[in-house]
């Protein structure tokens, strides 16, 4: 009512002069004029003042919230105490940021898919400034679009049909290194998938010199979870500097494919492409983006693929069978290698991966953020608030997956519910790159059930989190070929 009375005080000059030179006239004026700001108001006052209440749960200490809760123990017990307590959605604060997670197949469908608009992606701010600003994790709308055909058009099935040779050979390569040794199967792993992962980027690009860039990216990854602090002697500090080295190598691969006019199907002939025109910053940005998205995550499910399949001797078996039938198939028709068409004779390998991401759940959420004040089942989710989507809880629900704890691969031979399997994410921001993922696991797979066999060293239990869920000490194995 104030600025009622602030309006009027303005207008009564104005509405005195009026009413006395056209009293009938004015006298309707008057009349209008209040009841359409009194309607207005009213309107105003009950948007304004229809408080919603936040989501139950606890925000915990001053700016630490419950950080400390959520990362002195295993983070999926923080999160499903919390569920149990507040139910599937709740308020927390973590990492410095007032948060909502939700942990129901409907809500994530609300957020990723249906309002994925409300909810921008967002990571911690070193990570954002590693990566790049210009990398396809951080935006929406048209630039977001551009990126994401650009990333499918290198990765789609037909464009990977002719690839699947070259992955095989650095599987091979890979499993070759690794006879009669003791490895750290997460670190071997990490080094495959990143050479895979240069080979979807650069294809066979003889100007690359993969070594000098794998160091740089090790020197610029150890950073991504540090303080974003650019001083001499700090993560952050060598992580800048190392990414100005992997700048300037992608700057010599471009000269050169632009002085030779090359025309090339990997994903950075994709972004050259003229009638898009990306620049060599955004080029840059999304190239280190794509080795980031491409490596860990992919080797972690292959490191929990050996673990499972090593714990579960019944499934080896099934797994080895299966591919040992295919070995059999082609040495009938005489022809050597594997092609796309043969990942496609896989069905239990397949199941044995589904399940593996399902039960493992690498990531255990993402990040998203609102763009505005959001209202969700009678709660309100403030603007700039952080949202979770807690992939493994919802992988881990009883109702969705009965007894979800057990290994059981048989439960994907029926497809899951909507929303309830989210290995890759959803809607707009999902895995551009999950048929490569695939292709390289199917692959390794294969050649690891045909070829060899592997024990596990020290303690088979437990788990890491650093930040993806691992086997303890990223599974120590011993390797040996079969005889």
């Amino acid at each position: 009512m104030v600025s009622l009375g602030i309006t009027l005080l303005i207008l009564s000059p104005f509405l005195l002069l009026l009413f006395f030179s056209f009293p009938i006239l004015s006298l309707s004026f008057i009349l209008l004029f209040l009841l359409s700001y009194l309607l207005i108001f009213c309107k105003s006052t009950s948007r304004h003042h229809r408080k919603l209440p936040l989501p139950p749960g606890s925000l915990g200490w001053p700016y630490l919230g419950e950080t400390l809760q959520l990362y002195s123990q295993n983070p999926n017990l923080f999160f499903a105490s919390k569920q149990k307590r507040y139910g599937h959605i709740f308020k927390t604060h973590i990492l410095g940021c007032p948060c909502v997670m939700i942990s129901s197949p409907e809500a994530v469908k609300f957020v990723m898919v249906t309002r994925a608009n409300l909810f921008k992606p967002t990571f911690p701010a070193s990570k954002e400034r590693i990566l790049g600003r210009q990398a396809i994790f951080f935006h929406q709308g048209d630039y977001h679009y551009k990126l994401r055909k650009l990333v499918l058009k290198a990765v789609m099935p037909e464009n990977l049909k002719t690839h699947v040779s070259d992955v095989e050979t650095l599987a091979l390569q890979s499993l070759k290194s690794w006879e009669n040794r003791s490895i750290n199967t997460f670190q071997e792993m990490k080094m495959y998938t990143f050479n895979v992962g240069l080979l979807s980027i650069f294809g066979k690009d003889e100007y690359l010199d993969r070594e000098e860039l794998k160091q740089h990216y090790l020197t610029l990854e150890k950073a991504y979870n540090s303080m974003p602090i650019n001083l001499p002697g700090t993560l952050f500090h060598k992580a800048m500097k190392a990414r100005k080295q992997i700048a300037a190598i992608m700057s010599k691969i471009l000269d050169c494919r632009r002085q030779r006019k090359e025309e090339r199907n990997d994903l950075l002939g994709s972004f050259m492409s003229e009638k898009e025109a990306l620049t060599d910053e955004q080029m840059v940005d999304n190239i280190i983006g794509v080795i980031f998205a491409s490596r860990d995550t992919t080797a972690s499910v292959l490191t929990w693929v050996l673990k499972y399949l090593s714990d579960n001797p019944k499934f080896l078996q099934a797994v080895t069978e299966e591919q040992e039938s295919i070995v059999r198939q082609k040495e009938g028709t005489g022809e050597v290698g594997l092609t796309w068409a043969d990942t496609k004779k896989m069905p239990l390998t397949s199941r044995v991966i589904q399940e593996t991401m399902r039960i493992a759940s690498i990531l255990s959420f993402t990040f998203r953020e609102a763009v505005e004040d959001v209202e969700y089942e009678g709660y309100l989710i403030p603007k700039g608030w952080k949202v979770l989507p807690l992939f493994r809880n919802i992988h881990h629900s009883p109702e969705n997956f009965p007894d979800p704890e057990k290994f059981d691969p048989s439960r994907f031979e029926v497809s899951p519910k909507p929303n309830t399997f989210l290995p890759f994410g959803n809607g707009i921001h999902s895995c551009p790159g999950n048929e490569l993922a695939k292709l390289e696991i199917l692959v390794f797979v294969h050649h690891l059930t045909t070829k060899y066999r592997w024990s596990v060293l020290g303690p088979q239990e437990g788990i890491q989190y650093g930040p993806f869920a691992l086997p303890q000490n990223g599974l120590p194995i011993r390797f040996l070929r079969k005889t």
